[in-house]
Formats: C-alpha cells, sequence, structure tokens
C-alpha cells in the first residue's frame, strides 16, 4: 500500500514498501506483472473488452499480490472498468497498459490518468512503464506515482541520450562517445534525477513550476496540460493548497 506524506496538486510525495515516490521500478525487481491479456491501443471495441475481461479473470488468481495491468486500449469507460475491478480485488499497484502510445495522444493520456485516479483508491500506486523524461513531471502532476526504467535501455539501444528535457542522437549531436552500457547508465542516472527532482519540487510545493518548464519541450506534453487545465481544473484544485 501506498502511504501518501504530501500532496502538490494531485501529485503525491510518499513511500511503497521501502521505495519513495515518485520513483523508478527496475526491471526484474521484486514487483511482479501479473499475467494479462496484452491489445494494441487502436483496436475495436469489442477486442479491447475483451482483453479487460480475460485480464480480470486473470487478476481473481492472483490474491491481490504483484502488478496488476489496467487494459481497455483507447476507450475511457473500459479503461475505467478495468481499474475498479483491480481496485475491488485489493491490488495495490496498477500499471496502465499501452503507455507508449498513450503518449503520442494527449487527449486520451489525460482522460485515462485523471478518471482512473479520480474513481481507485488514493493509496493505489498507479505504474506508467515507458514515458520519456521529459514527459515525467506531467505524469507526476496528475497523480503517477512509479516509472520503469525501460526507457534507459530502449533509447541506449537506439543509441540516444536521456536528458530531463531532450533525447539526442548521439549519431547526429557528438556529446559523448559511450559504448552502449555507459549510455545505458547514463539514462539510467537521468530517470533517477528527474525522480529526485521532482521529488523535491513537490516538498517545496513547486511541481507546477517544473511541469510548465519540461512540457514546453513536448508538443504532445503541451497539448496534455493544457486540456487538463481546460477540462479538470477541480481536479487540480481539489489538491492545491490556496494561500
Amino acid at each position: 500500500m501506498l502511504l501518501i506524506k504530501l500532496h502538490d496538486g494531485p501529485a503525491r510525495l510518499g513511500k511503497y514498501n521501502e521505495l519513495n515516490t515518485p520513483g523508478i521500478l527496475e526491471q526484474f525487481s521484486e514487483f511482479d506483472i501479473l499475467k494479462d491479456e496484452p491489445m494494441p491501443y487502436d483496436v475495436p471495441k469489442l477486442l479491447a473488452e475483451w482483453s479487460v475481461n480475460r485480464t480480470t479473470e486473470f487478476a481473481k488468481k492472483g490474491s491481490g499480490k504483484g502488478i496488476a495491468v489496467i487494459h481497455g486500449s483507447k476507450y475511457v469507460d473500459l479503461r475505467i472498468k478495468s481499474a475498479k475491478e483491480l481496485d475491488g480485488m485489493g491490488y495495490t499497484i496498477m500499471a496502465i497498459a499501452n503507455s507508449e502510445k498513450l503518449l503520442k495522444n494527449p487527449r486520451d493520456l489525460v482522460e485515462i490518468i485523471v478518471n482512473i485516479r479520480k474513481i481507485i483508491s488514493p493509496n493505489v500506486a498507479l505504474y506508467f512503464p515507458f514515458a520519456d523524461a521529459s514527459f515525467i513531471p506531467l505524469l507526476v502532476y496528475m497523480g503517477v506515482d512509479l516509472f520503469g526504467d525501460a526507457a534507459a535501455d530502449y533509447y541506449a539501444y537506439l543509441n540516444k541520450l536521456l536528458t530531463p528535457s531532450a533525447i539526442y542522437d548521439l549519431d547526429e549531436y557528438k556529446i559523448y562517445d559511450f559504448s552502449q552500457d555507459e549510455l545505458r547508465n547514463y539514462n539510467k542516472n537521468t530517470l533517477d534525477f528527474v525522480m529526485r527532482e521532482i521529488r523535491e519540487n513537490i516538498k517545496n510545493l513547486t511541481l507546477r513550476n517544473l511541469v510548465e518548464e519540461r512540457c514546453c519541450t513536448s508538443p504532445e506534453a503541451m497539448s496534455a496540460l493544457r486540456i487538463l487545465d481546460k477540462k479538470y481544473s477541480e481536479f487540480l484544485d481539489r489538491y492545491t493548497p490556496l494561500y
């Protein structure tokens, strides 16, 4: 169960077991992802619903342990249905499926995360397996708690360097002459820095400033922030302190 220490907007500073949140779940950690029924993002609703139902059936055998997966493809109502059912089974970490695709679809991203966060227990940690570093502050601001380190490996494989605000192709930008292992470690350190930076901004109630700064580096992130402000202002205001 996630223990929440402090809010800055919907963002939560806390602890899940010994892990500080917002934080990074490393691959092959002690947290296992439960068996699920994967489904692409852009599929007919009937297939997406089948995926949700199959994943729910698998989750019933897990006794509330491990990371349950919220499926539903691009359909907000199916994502809500999936999250509600998993919450009712007592799962305390839920992964959002199709995370990479959601980053390219700002409206769906905002509507899915905000509506999931509204209906599940506040002590459930939301896990976003794949995200560019520049997008992470906004995701935390919406209530995501945990992230995967898959981006570090993925971009290292492509010979791309992660920074908090940009991704550099080292074939074009000769910033470092890294081996793939060195680049992977650099990228992991970038993700670690971003997490530490976010936690300190939450402590100082300045996360919104960081979010606006980082969203300027990505058209998709900026679109998502504008949709969040316009459509879900009451969701943001609920946790924002008045001065």
